[in-house]
């Protein structure tokens, strides 16, 4: 426990020298002094405010990781506290964070005040559905949401975020998971337990897209939106391996990271795969927060092999009534463009969104303007 605290433990203050700074001249107005003067003095509250949501997003990685390992220690599957996206106590009111990246954001990536969406005048109850179900890809769990829940929720949307079976703090032994349907058995619980006439809008994330998908051919009635963010977005009698497969020998980051694990011996399949977490940064993280990388690589678990090697069956009767979307993600190594028009062109959806600037972890590296597409795909009108 102390060493994975460690790796939350903020970074020693470093002195910096105090700067020189050059007398200004007595000139008022408009001249180069005073426009020189003034940019100087942003340029201070720019560092000011981005060393302000840097805090912000460190205290959300920590309350994160700390309810994380409080609630492993008592097993079981338990629902996303939502204590983990708060916001800074200090921060000030109707103010969200941002990502901490130090790149600069882009024009796709605007800062949304809380409640921006409500003051556009329109009302959650007037949505066919205001309720998300998040859905974690390989390897993740519901923590990696903290970001998105928080934007959400700040909306007044209702939002859960589910472990799948072995996942996040869910108990279950990932090696002994020997089908897609025990593996999401969580999500198709609670589909099956919603009130008669409630939809909820699910978005499945990376191998979650094979999940939703399976859910979406069991309960159609109960989805009115499928959202596919950077995820496997199969045809009728598909694998998820079938996808991977379509760009052999093109992805050498993802096959050097692939690590097996034989539980049943080696002369057996292998019951999960691990990812080597030295090449997480550059396979899934390319472009996200050091800060959320640092949460990762202490809550990432391994996937279950078995339901990666599945085929889905996939009815249009059942799925294909389903009104799907999906989120390109342009910066992406683990599922990169090519194979994700692939799986656009051989199933295409509904409409196809792009998010610039976002790896394979969109929820990390471009939370606003995630925040901001889901927002509209949640707006549209029922046909």
């Amino acid at each position: 426990m102390g060493n994975l605290c460690s790796l939350f433990t903020p970074p020693k203050p470093v002195k910096k020298k105090r700067p020189i700074t050059k007398r200004q001249s007595s000139s008022t107005g408009s001249g180069p002094n005073s426009n020189r003067w003034n940019r100087v003095r942003s340029s201070s509250s720019t560092r000011d405010n981005n060393k302000f949501e840097d805090a912000v997003i460190q205290e959300h990685a920590l309350a994160a990781a700390a309810v994380l390992f409080r609630q492993q220690n008592g097993g079981g599957s338990l629902p996303f506290d939502r204590s983990a996206s708060q916001r800074y106590p200090g921060s000030k009111k109707n103010q969200l964070p941002r990502s901490s990246s130090s790149r600069s954001r882009s024009s796709t990536d605007p800062l949304l005040q809380p409640h921006q969406f409500l003051n556009q005048g329109i009302k959650l109850d007037d949505l066919e559905s205001n309720h998300f179900v998040l859905i974690h890809g390989g390897g993740f769990g519901a923590w990696c949401w903290y970001k998105t829940i928080a934007l959400l929720e700040e909306d007044g949307f209702k939002v859960t975020a589910i472990d799948l079976a072995g996942c996040g703090i869910n108990s279950f032994d990932i090696n002994g998971i020997a089908s897609l349907s025990q593996y999401v058995k969580p999500l198709t619980d609670i589909l099956e337990k919603l009130p008669i006439g409630e939809k909820v809008i699910l978005v499945g994330h990376d191998f979650g897209g094979a999940c939703i998908s399976y859910a979406m051919e069991l309960f159609p009635s109960k989805i009115s939106k499928a959202v596919f963010l950077a995820a496997a977005m199969l045809t009728n009698g598909e694998s998820t391996l079938d996808m991977f497969s379509m760009q052999a020998g093109q992805n050498d980051l993802m096959r050097k990271a692939q690590i097996f694990i034989y539980t049943n011996g080696n002369e057996n399949s292998p019951t999960a795969i691990d990812l080597d977490k030295s090449l997480l940064r550059d396979l899934l993280f390319n472009q996200s927060p050091s800060k959320d990388i640092a949460l990762a690589s202490v809550s990432m678990r391994s996937i279950p092999f078995a339901p990666v090697l599945e085929k889905l069956s996939l009815s249009d009767s059942k799925y294909g009534s389903v009104r799907r979307y999906y989120i390109e993600t342009l910066e992406d190594n683990a599922i990169p463009m090519t194979l994700q028009e692939n799986m656009i062109n051989s199933s295409p959806p509904e409409k196809v969104y792009r998010l610039k600037g976002a790896d394979h972890a969109p929820f990390f590296s471009k939370p606003q303007a995630l925040h901001k597409l889901l927002l509209e795909i949640a707006k549209i009108s029922p046909t």
